[in-house]
């Protein structure tokens, strides 16, 4: 194997980057060509694919991330487990990148987050602010022969800051601007935003998660079609029905949307439990199927829009919203956040030459890039931690 130190000699990397998201598809696994280093890196995406999950392992991955649902023996097996399905991923993306393994000098891997504790909860001590994401890199760099650098967010939070969101570095190598004010948007399970004033400074970023992006309404379809559907293809099944207003502003009455930034939410948070909850009451309230889920979908929209007006819009009059992940897809749901948000021009990170599905895996062969050269990869702005850090763990092949 060649030295660490060796490949942050070469002028250019090939790195592989693999992320599993709260939305639970399936592994996502970018291909990249890495030259350079921080905020300064070039990248250029050679290959990307998603390894989906089928059903079996998708629900089991829901328990894990459920209190009631989980347990440690569960939680171990699945770790070691998907370590074998994130090698499988990047090995797949290798070869429909026309690439041999041993092209590849190093995978950044996310893993996957069963738990996400931003903030020390102040009736346990034992909880403090704290992130479990599984996929055991160890497994990852033994099955591929290459080494692999994952483990990242607990960095982040031993210096103070949440863990969470991290792919804003990543927004501003790409979407940066000296005369336009523009907010990266990302609905993957979660949504999150990034906004990036014009000529603007790392530390004048603002990032956070907005609340529930897809999640809601796959869980809604998935319970709704009994398990014939994952996800709402294009929007459509909503399109049919008619949101329950009522509800939506009910959701929204949740404490997560009225706190103050930076901040991050997850699946223990908006998960299994809190959607079955909802679809319970509004079946109760006479609602239809495709009400259910334009409901789910509209919550998703409002929680977007109040983010932007309490949170975005006062501190930066933003011009273009660049929107990735799987809500990118969703004309439903874009067509609604986009009528809360007049004045806003809406499009997709695959107008930048990047593809929405791909950039949160490039963003963890990047943070694999700078783990190379102690760069850090952290936007404490976007955080709360108290100083940029390095962030990740190192697994070798041999």
């Amino acid at each position: 194997m060649i030295g660490l130190w060796k490949l942050a000699e070469k002028r250019e990397r090939i790195i592989i980057g693999l992320m599993s998201g709260t939305s639970l598809d399936g592994v996502d696994a970018a291909v990249t060509r890495v030259e350079g280093h921080g905020l300064a890196c070039k990248v250029e995406l050679i290959g990307f694919t998603t390894v989906p999950y089928d059903d079996a392992v998708r629900e089991k991955l829901k328990a894990l991330c459920s209190v009631d649902q989980s347990d440690v023996a569960k939680i171990c097996g699945m770790n070691a487990y998907l370590g074998g399905v994130f090698a499988d991923a990047a090995r797949f993306a290798a070869e429909r990148a026309g690439l041999k393994m041993g092209d590849v000098d190093l995978i950044g891997s996310h893993g996957q987050t069963v738990w996400h504790i931003p903030e020390d909860d102040p009736n346990d001590w034992g909880l403090v602010r704290s992130t479990l994401q599984i996929g055991d890199i160890s497994v990852i760099a033994k099955k591929t022969g290459k080494p692999v650098v994952g483990d990242y967010r607990p960095a982040d939070m031993a210096v103070g800051g949440q863990g969470a969101p991290l792919v804003p570095y990543v927004d501003f190598i790409l979407y940066r601007h000296d005369a336009k004010n523009r907010v990266a948007q990302n609905i993957g399970g979660i949504g999150d935003c990034t906004v990036i004033p014009a000529g603007g400074r790392p530390e004048d970023i603002v990032a956070f998660d907005t609340g529930p992006g897809n999640m809601l309404i796959d869980q809604a379809v998935y319970t709704l079609s009994g398990g014939s559907q994952s996800y709402d293809a294009d929007g459509r099944w909503a399109s049919r029905g008619k949101a329950d207003l009522n509800a939506v502003k009910e959701m929204l009455r949740h404490p997560f949307f009225a706190r103050k930034p930076p901040k991050s939410t997850g699946r223990e948070m908006f998960g299994k439990a809190f959607a079955l909850e909802w679809i319970e009451r509004m079946l109760r309230n006479g609602l239809g199927d495709a009400d259910i889920v334009a409901t789910f979908t509209a919550f998703t929209a409002h929680s977007i829009a109040q983010s932007y007006r309490d949170f975005v819009l006062p501190r930066c009059a933003a011009e273009e919203v660049i929107v990735s992940g799987g809500g990118a897809h969703n004309k439903t749901l874009l067509a609604m956040t986009a009528e809360l948000l007049p004045g806003l021009k809406f499009c997709r990170s695959d107008d930048f030459g990047l593809s929405g599905d791909a950039k949160e895996a490039v963003a963890f062969a990047l943070f694999a890039n700078n783990f190379l050269f102690g760069a850090p990869s952290n936007l404490p702005s976007a955080t709360g931690a108290s100083r940029p850090t390095v962030m990740g763990k190192l697994a070798l092949p041999d």
